[in-house]
């Protein structure tokens, strides 16, 4: 288990790594990355929610 002395380590060492101004980019992505994740995980966006958003087609209306 990491413990605070750790933590803060590994936190200087990214902001050294990566600089001030990426931290805020990379946290962003992170987070986007997470939700897609979990939304993929839900089956959320996997199908259409009703038939009103299939596209029409007019030769099937004859």
């Amino acid at each position: 288990m990491l413990g605070t002395p750790e933590i803060i380590l590994i936190a200087i060492v990214v902001l050294l790594f990566f600089g001030a101004k990426k931290i805020p980019e990379l946290m962003k992505g992170l987070g986007k990355g997470v939700k897609s994740f979990k939304d993929g995980m839900n089956g959320i966006g996997d199908e259409p929610k009703d038939d009103a958003a299939a596209p029409y087609n007019k030769d099937e209306s004859k």
